[in-house]
């Protein structure tokens, strides 16, 4: 039962995303959708003179996994470049699809255990990571 994939800890972690946030200055802006579930995550990312971020900002029209994913990505994201981004999400990628030996550098990742058997449900996870990774894409 899907409503199972609503735990308490996701309920917080969606609870506390800023669902307008906005930078003024953004060096790169990306709006994903994914079509399985019609989630939608607007982006916006400010980059150091070195690649890092420096500052984030989700807007989000997901459930409250997409939501919750949105803002694990928000806490951590500053300081990451494209690539470690990328590596985040292909390890959480790899954890959702049920592999045993990945190791989650980001700790709230571990809630979206509960997720592995929904397999409908990961591209929700994973569309903040798409949608930082979009932005990055433009702002190069």
């Amino acid at each position: 039962m899907a409503s199972a994939l609503y735990t308490t800890a996701i309920l917080r972690l969606a609870a506390s995303l800023k669902h307008d946030d906005h930078l003024e200055c953004a060096d790169g802006h990306a709006d994903v959708r994914t079509p399985l579930c019609g989630s939608r995550i607007t982006t916006e990312i400010a980059l150091r003179a070195d690649g890092q971020i420096h500052q984030v900002a989700f807007r989000a029209n997901a459930c409250a996994l997409g939501q919750a994913s949105a803002a694990i990505l928000a806490q951590y994201a500053i300081g990451n470049t494209r690539q470690s981004v990328q590596e985040q999400r292909d390890k959480l990628a790899a954890f959702l699809n049920g592999v045993t030996l990945v190791s989650l550098d980001w700790p709230e990742l571990n809630e979206f255990a509960i997720a592995r058997d929904y397999p409908a449900r990961h591209g929700a996870i994973l569309l903040p990571f798409d949608a930082v990774l979009a932005a990055f894409e433009k702002a190069q």
